[in-house]
């Protein structure tokens, strides 16, 4: 079954994953969502690439840059590669005031949109074990 999603909906899934890869434990699953979402929009030219950037908080201290990518009203930053050094006008540090719009999607709706879109699917998030206390008692505990 194929689905037809607007720009403006992949864009907004696309934001909300991103939002929450940013807070996830284990964000894998999310980043990869995204990447393989942001590949498929520059492939069927919904989005496309605007410049360079350099990297706010870098690795190991070297200086780093990340592809600016633009989608209707969204801007969204991806790991550049060897052609984009070419390609790429570089436009400096990034701008601090600038923000994406605050718009609200679930973030089932958007892995199902991306899902659906890029044709791949999300491992499921497992739930860390909660310790049950029953295991942990002894006998200091009840007294005798």
């Amino acid at each position: 079954m194929t689905y037809q999603f607007s720009n403006n909906e992949l864009a907004l899934a696309v934001f909300t994953v991103n939002k929450h890869a940013k807070t996830a434990l284990d964000n894998k699953g999310l980043y990869a969502l995204k990447r393989s979402a942001i590949c498929e929009l520059l492939r069927t030219n919904r989005a496309k690439k605007i410049g360079l950037h350099f990297v706010n908080n870098p690795r190991f201290s070297k200086q780093q840059s990340a592809v600016l990518i633009q989608c209707e009203d969204y801007y969204f930053h991806t790991l550049p590669q060897k052609e984009d050094f070419a390609q790429l006008p570089h436009l400096g540090h990034l701008d601090r005031h600038y923000r994406n719009p605050k718009r609200r999607m679930s973030l089932n709706e958007a892995k199902r949109i991306l899902c659906s879109f890029t044709n791949t699917s999300v491992k499921p998030i497992r739930s860390r074990p909660q310790n049950d206390i029953r295991k942990a008692s002894s006998s200091y505990f009840y007294g005798y």
